[in-house]
C-alpha cells in the first residue's frame, strides 16, 4: 500500500512512532509522574492535584486493591463523572494489573447490569450520586467491592459543603444502602499505609474494557491491550509535540473521562506531555463551564460540534481570553462547517477534525494542527497507521471512491471482549478493522466521512448521507439542531425525515423547505420536517439518530 498521506504529514510528525519504549500504562505514568513531580496535573472546582499526588494516591489505591487479594487481570469499573478521583482510580487500578472498565455514571440499572456482568467486574469505584443505581442490581452480578466517592472528597474544606449542598439542598444524592461500601478518602488513608508491590504488566496484557456507546445496539466491550493505548499516546504525541514545543499545556476537559476521546486525547496525552487537565464535571452546564473557563489561560480543548456549538450560543462566551489557546480538537461525530467557521471567528483558532473509535483507543485520522480553515475532513492517517477504503469484498478502492473505512495499526484492539464471533467479523485475517464508516481518501491522503453504513437512507435506489443533508440544514440561520434519519416510504423504499431545534422560533417548515430545495437535490430533500425542543443525545452529547429512527412515526 502507498502512503500517500506521509507527504501531507506536518514538518517534525515522523512516519512511525516507537510504542515499545513503555512496558504498560502504568509504566508511562510513573515515568511521567517521577518526571513532571511538582507540575499541576488535574485541577477540579478550585482545587489542584500535582503529578507527585496522583502517583501517591494511585499507589495507595493499589496497595489497597492488593489487601483485598484482587489480583492481576481482575477487572475494576469505575463509575464516576470527571473529578479528581477518576485518575487515581484509573492509574491505581493499572499499577495492580488489574483491567479498567470505564462505565457511563448516568447508566439505567438495565445498562449498569449488562456491562458489571459482561466485564466480570469485582470492583467498583461509583460516585454516591449513582449508588442507588448500583445498589439495584449488584446482587446480580459479580462485584465484591465497592469504594464510595463523593464529590468533595479532595477538595479539602470547600468539599464538606459541596457534598452537603448536593445531599441536602440540591438532593443530588439518593437514598442508597450497599453494606461493605468504603469511602473513598478511607480507602486512600488504609490503603496509603500499605506497601504496593510492583506488578509486572506487559504490552500484551489488556489494560481497558472500553465499551461502544449504545448507538450500536448491544453495547460490546473493545479489548485494549497496554500496547494500543501506549501506541496511540505517542502517536498522539508525536502529532502534537512539533506543533507546541516542550511548553506545559492546559487542557480544558469537558468530555467525560469514560469516554476513550477524552481518556486519551486528555488524560493520558498530558500525562505524556506533562500538562494539567481541566476537568469538567458537568459539561451540560455551559454558564458553568464558560464560567470556568474564564479562570485559566488555557491552550487547548477538545470536544464534539454540540459542545462548541452550545458554548459558542452562551452570550459570554465571546468575551474570553484565547490568546493562549493554540488547539481546538473535535471529535466523536461529524464537526459542522458552520459551527467550525464560527470558532475560528471568534476565537482565532481553526477546530481541527479528527477521527477514531472506543476500537482503536481511539485515534486514526486527524488534521494538521496548523490547519487554515475547516477542510470537511477526519485528516490524515496517524503515524505507524493504515488505512484503506475498502469496497464489496474487501477491495481496495482507487483514490476518490468511497468505501468502508479500514484501519491497521498499533492501537487496534485485541477484539470485543469474549465475543469471538464478532471479533472475526469486525477484524480481517490481514488484520484491518473494519469501521463500519463509508469514506473516501484524496490524492493527498485526507480522508472524508460520507456516513455511517447503518445510518445510509437508501431513496428510490440512491443512497442519501445524513451527514450531508445536517450540514446543509445546520447552515440556516434558524437552526440549532438537526438530525436527518430515514423513514419507511411506500413509493421510494425510505425517504428522508428531518428533526430540528430552532434557534429562531419563528421559523416553519416552509422556509427549511425552501433552504433544501435550494441546497439538495431531488432525492436528498426531507420529504417531511419535525420541530423538537431537544435531540436525544447521548452523554457525551452526540446526536442518537437511532433513538429518532426508532420512534414511532404518525
Amino acid at each position: 500500500m502507498e502512503k500517500v498521506w506521509l507527504k501531507s504529514y506536518p514538518p517534525g510528525v515522523p512516519a512511525e512512532i516507537d510504542w515499545r519504549q513503555h512496558r504498560s500504562v502504568g509504566e508511562l505514568f510513573e515515568k511521567s509522574a517521577a518526571a513532571f513531580a511538582d507540575r499541576p496535573a488535574y485541577e477540579n472546582m478550585g482545587k489542584t492535584l500535582s503529578f507527585a499526588d496522583t502517583r501517591r494516591m494511585s499507589r495507595a489505591f493499589a496497595g489497597w486493591l492488593q489487601a483485598r487479594g484482587i489480583a492481576k487481570g481482575a477487572r475494576v469499573a469505575i463509575m464516576m463523572p470527571n473529578c479528581l478521583q477518576y485518575p487515581p482510580a484509573i492509574f491505581g487500578a493499572l499499577l495492580a494489573g488489574c483491567i479498567v472498565v470505564n462505565v457511563n455514571p448516568l447508566y439505567t440499572p438495565r445498562e449498569l447490569e449488562h456491562q458489571l456482568k459482561d466485564s466480570g467486574a469485582e470492583v467498583i469505584v461509583i460516585l454516591e450520586n449513582f449508588a442507588h443505581v448500583l445498589q439495584d442490581v449488584i446482587a446480580r452480578t459479580g462485584v465484591k467491592h465497592v469504594v464510595m466517592a463523593a464529590l468533595g472528597d479532595l477538595l479539602g474544606l470547600k468539599g464538606v459543603v459541596v457534598n452537603a449542598v448536593l445531599r441536602y439542598v440540591q438532593k443530588k444524592v439518593p437514598a442508597w444502602n450497599i453494606p461493605g461500601a468504603v469511602r473513598f478518602n478511607a480507602m486512600l488513608a488504609e490503603g496509603g499505609a500499605l506497601e504496593f508491590k510492583p506488578v509486572d504488566v506487559d504490552l500484551e496484557d489488556v489494560a481497558f474494557l472500553q465499551y461502544t456507546g449504545g448507538t450500536t445496539g448491544t453495547a460490546k466491550g473493545a479489548t485494549l491491550l497496554h500496547r494500543n493505548i501506549v501506541a496511540n499516546v505517542e502517536q498522539s504525541a508525536a502529532w502534537l509535540t512539533p506543533f507546541i514545543g516542550d511548553q506545559p499545556q492546559v487542557m480544558i476537559t469537558a468530555l467525560p473521562l469514560y469516554h476513550v476521546f477524552s481518556l486519551t486525547a486528555n488524560c493520558l496525552t498530558m500525562l505524556k506531555i506533562g500538562g494539567c487537565n481541566v476537568l469538567i464535571t458537568n459539561p451540560r452546564d455551559i454558564p458553568g463551564l464558560v464560567k470556568e473557563l474564564g479562570r485559566h489561560r488555557f491552550t487547548m480543548i477538545t470536544g464534539v460540534n454540540t459542545l462548541f456549538n452550545a458554548m459558542l450560543h452562551h452570550e459570554d462566551f465571546s468575551k474570553l481570553d484565547f490568546s493562549a489557546l493554540r488547539v481546538s480538537l473535535g471529535g466523536g461525530m461529524a464537526v459542522q462547517k458552520v459551527v467550525a467557521d464560527r470558532w475560528k471567528q471568534v476565537t482565532g483558532c481553526t477546530l481541527v477534525e479528527a477521527y477514531g473509535l472506543s476500537e482503536t483507543s481511539p485515534g486514526v485520522t486527524i488534521n494538521p494542527l496548523d490547519l487554515a480553515g475547516y477542510n470537511g475532513a477526519i485528516g490524515l492517517p496517524i503515524s505507524s497507521t493504515e488505512v484503506e477504503i475498502r469496497g464489496e469484498g474487501g477491495k481496495a478502492m482507487p483514490v476518490g471512491e468511497s468505501g468502508e473505512i479500514c484501519v491497521r495499526g498499533p492501537q487496534v484492539m485485541r477484539g470485543y471482549w469474549n465475543r469471538p464471533q464478532e471479533t472475526a467479523e469486525a477484524i480481517s485475517a490481514d488484520g484491518f478493522f473494519s469501521t463500519g464508516d463509508i469514506g473516501v481518501m484524496d490524492e493527498k491522503g485526507f480522508v472524508r466521512i460520507v456516513d455511517r453504513k447503518k445510518d445510509m437512507i437508501i431513496v428510490s435506489g440512491f443512497n442519501v448521507y445524513p451527514n450531508e443533508i445536517e450540514g446543509v440544514v445546520a447552515m440556516h440561520p434558524g437552526v440549532l439542531e438537526c438530525a436527518a434519519v430515514g423513514v419507511p416510504d411506500e413509493h421510494s423504499g425510505e425517504a428522508v425525515k428531518l428533526y430540528v431545534v430552532k434557534k429562531d422560533p419563528a421559523l416553519t417548515e416552509e422556509a427549511l423547505a425552501l433552504h433544501c430545495r435550494q441546497n439538495l437535490t431531488g432525492y436528498k430533500r426531507p420529504k417531511s420536517i419535525e420541530f423538537r425542543s431537544e435531540l436525544p443525545k447521548t452523554n457525551v452529547g452526540k446526536i442518537l439518530r437511532r433513538a429518532l429512527r426508532d420512534a414511532p412515526q404518525p
